[in-house]
């Protein structure tokens, strides 16, 4: 379905570039993506090879279950990294836990699609008002804090090398975002891993050893919940309260999909979440989700890059994002590659994470501002409060086999508390 588009196309959803532009736009948006789709399994502790191999193909599943009509391309989700580093330090480093509960996840935007397919969205609105998003956004960036401080070296006993390092990096990232302009400011992340990896060299705290013993070509390291006589390593599929304490992160992570498509719509003057429809668009990252995790990668989303990307060239070609998943796919079995990338330092991803995680808490903030949310009710207030000291104040509630804590609390609590609280009376 046609709107009035906000930039004035020079290639349209349906409509190709010549081969040889076509191929240096699909660059730019591998580009685009890179510096987010890599950081998210390096801080998580997860092969690059493979984030980078499921966000190509799970961009393809989406392409497929949207019939090639949303130029969006899916890479590695921040919104899950608190709740799987918690899995994974409640299970001794195990990764079972973690990766059974984002295939549960993405199986949730199945079974959510399926709802929407049949009764709408309605019941979606209110459940998921923004004063339950936004402090949930402000609970998941705030809640890896502590890591990204410790990565960067900026506790009592760090080494002063690591925290000048993560200085620099997010120096250069900051400066690139407020200073930069055209492609600079697109992957400002990329051009600030660059920056303070090469800073790094020059203080001795790069070590090239996994480089040299790494092959030209290699098979992605996947993890694989099945034995595959030693040709990968494996994990066992667990339901545990590990695992579905992970799943409420939907919640988020949904919001976010509607509005990634509601703004990808004004560029492109069209309504996305009407034609394909917001149960295709759903289905397909859901899918892509539960597919990267299967194969021992982190969970996908659609990247508000990527939309940038296409914003500023004017060019919403669904083949350029295509081409650009299959270049993804590509650079997944470079082996000296994704070695390369393994050396960053983690004073290097410690100094992108302090902005990283502080701006996606401070979208939290943007949605309770832009959507007016009103803190002179008092239910609100007792909403978002709540909410916070619960997600941040390391609450932890055992309901028999179940345990919630950290995100999965506050958004329980949160969704509870609005349902049940009446609005005040104004006389």
């Amino acid at each position: 379905m046609k709107q009035e588009s906000t930039v004035d196309l020079l290639l349209d959803v349906d409509q190709r570039p010549s081969d040889g532009k076509g191929i240096l736009l699909s660059f730019q948006h591998v580009f685009a993506m890179f510096g987010a789709t890599i950081l998210v399994p390096l801080i998580l502790g997860m092969p690059v090879s493979v984030a980078l191999f499921a966000s190509g193909v799970g961009t393809l599943i989406y392409m497929i279950a949207t019939g090639f009509k949303v130029p969006v391309y899916l890479g590695s989700s921040f919104a899950f990294i608190t709740a799987m580093s918690l899995a994974m330090k409640e299970m001794g480093g195990d990764v079972s836990a973690a990766q059974t509960g984002v295939i549960l996840t993405g199986l949730v935007y199945v079974l959510v699609a399926t709802s929407i397919r049949f009764v709408g969205t309605k019941w979606i609105d209110k459940l998921l008002p923004p004063i339950i998003i936004g402090p949930m956004i402000i609970v998941i960036g705030l809640g890896l804090a502590g890591s990204a401080v410790t990565n960067a070296g900026l506790v009592a006993d760090g080494n002063w090398k690591n925290a000048l390092v993560a200085v620099v990096t997010f120096l250069i990232a900051a400066f690139i975002n407020t200073k930069g302009k055209g492609f600079l400011r697109i992957i400002p992340f990329l051009f600030a891993i660059i920056g303070g990896y090469l800073f790094a060299l020059t203080l001795d705290l790069v070590d090239f050893t996994p480089v040299l013993k790494a092959n030209w070509f290699e098979i992605p390291g996947f993890y694989l919940p099945f034995s595959t006589g030693g040709a990968f390593k494996e994990y066992n599929l667990y339901f545990g309260p590990e695992a579905i304490a992970i799943l409420p992160i939907a919640i988020v992570t949904i919001s976010e999909h509607i509005g990634d498509h509601t703004v990808l719509g004004q560029i492109c003057g069209r309504q996305f979440l009407k034609e394909p429809g917001l149960h295709r668009t759903l289905l397909g990252d859901g899918i892509a989700t539960s597919v990267s995790a299967f194969l021992g990668g982190p969970a996908n989303t659609t990247y508000g890059e990527n939309t940038g990307v296409i914003g500023m060239t004017r060019i919403a070609s669904v083949s350029v994002i295509r081409n650009a998943a299959f270049i993804a796919i590509a650079l997944s079995f470079l082996g000296k590659f994704t070695a390369l990338i393994s050396t960053i330092p983690n004073a290097v991803l410690g100094g992108m994470s302090i902005l990283l995680y502080g701006v996606i808490a401070s979208n939290g903030l943007k949605v309770l501002i832009k959507e007016r949310v009103d803190f002179a009710q008092m239910r609100n207030l007792i909403i978002a409060s709540a909410m916070l000291v619960l997600g941040l104040g390391g609450a932890i509630l055992k309901l028999g086999p179940v345990t919630l804590s950290g995100t999965a609390l506050s958004a329980m609590t949160g969704i509870i508390l609005n349902l049940i609280l009446p609005y005040e009376n104004k006389d």
